[in-house]
């Protein structure tokens, strides 16, 4: 095979819209040179547009190693005829573990402790029992959404004592069975959760799912979690809500506008001390995520190439090359 290699200015530059996509990074002019010529492209974030898939008709393979493919025009290469494959569920186990990070963190207010004995501040009255953290075990955790995250959140939390109900209305039955009690009503899970978690994808739909009106019906001191996509939640509406007192907590990973701006309300109530856990955007972010989606589009390609059926395919293709290069020789 002849390959070669593209360098995306990602991480260090964020990823963002590129012509109808969305969390690409790099041009579609430097794509379009890159592919000159190529059969096949495996991607994390390139922007694999209508223009660029009009630019280079050889392509017949793109593999995308990531769950979401937001940055490729899937139906655009469905009509063209080109295979795209993608790896879902590569950083679940990530994604799940820091959002128990996040949970634990806020549950016993460690970064505000951790913040205080930085400043040289010893925090005797976080023993008191209005100041202090309360325990995961026994509390009542909703989770909306329980895909590979959710469900793997789900399972953890129950093993620590905790009682998970979830929202998700395309979860299959017996799913959690043992684990979770399935509510089909997302406002009777917000009404009685200590602490909710977001774990859906961002739709026309679910944008703004987290708004005033849902933070209104969570129980007063209670805690709110967002490691999916800023755009589920309302964040000026969680700051309201921080500042009056009726949430007790919020932990995010994301933001609606990435890079968040630094003088977003949310970074500084933190800095005021309220308990605000904020990291940016790293949830998905392990060696094994790396290793997982490697090992996983190399696996989908290797398929397409010896002419078997991928595992995990997202339009309807036949293999690339495998018959027609047999063929010739």
């Amino acid at each position: 095979m002849d390959i070669s290699e593209l360098l995306l200015p990602w991480p260090d530059t964020p990823f963002g819209a590129v012509g109808e996509v969305d969390e690409a990074s790099g041009s579609e002019e430097e794509l379009i040179a890159a592919l000159d010529g190529r059969a096949a492209l495996v991607t994390q974030l390139a922007p694999v547009t209508e223009r660029v898939l009009d630019a280079v008709p050889g392509l017949r393979f793109i593999g995308v190693s990531r769950g979401g493919p937001s940055n490729i025009n899937v139906e655009a290469a469905r009509a063209r005829g080109v295979l795209v494959v993608n790896v879902p569920g590569r950083n679940g186990v990530a994604t799940a573990e820091m959002t128990l990070g996040l949970i634990l963190s806020a549950f016993r207010r460690i970064p505000v402790a951790h913040g205080n004995l930085l400043r040289r501040e010893w925090r005797g009255d976080f023993y008191r029992h209005d100041h202090v953290g309360r325990e995961v075990s026994g509390s009542t955790i909703g989770l909306v959404g329980a895909g590979a995250v959710g469900s793997h959140v789900a399972k953890v939390l129950a093993a620590m004592g905790a009682e998970v109900i979830v929202y998700d209305p395309y979860l299959p039955a017996g799913a959690l069975e043992g684990t979770a009690t399935v509510v089909s009503d997302v406002d009777d899970l917000f009404a009685r959760a200590d602490a909710v978690s977001i774990h859906a994808r961002l739709t026309p739909e679910t944008a703004r799912l987290v708004d005033a009106r849902r933070i209104g019906l969570m129980r007063p001191g209670s805690i709110l979690v967002n490691a999916a996509r800023g755009g589920l939640v309302d964040y000026d509406a969680v700051a309201d809500a921080l500042e009056s007192g009726h949430l007790g907590a919020a932990a995010f990973d994301v933001f609606p506008d990435e890079p968040v701006n630094m003088d977003e309300r949310i970074l500084q109530l933190a800095r005021q001390g309220y308990d605000v856990v904020c990291t940016p955007h790293i949830a998905g972010a392990s060696t094994q995520t790396a290793e997982r989606a490697a090992s996983g589009v190399a696996r989908e390609l290797r398929l397409a190439l010896d002419g078997a059926q991928p595992m995990h395919p997202l339009t309807d293709a036949q293999p690339f090359v495998a018959s027609a290069a047999r063929a010739e020789r």
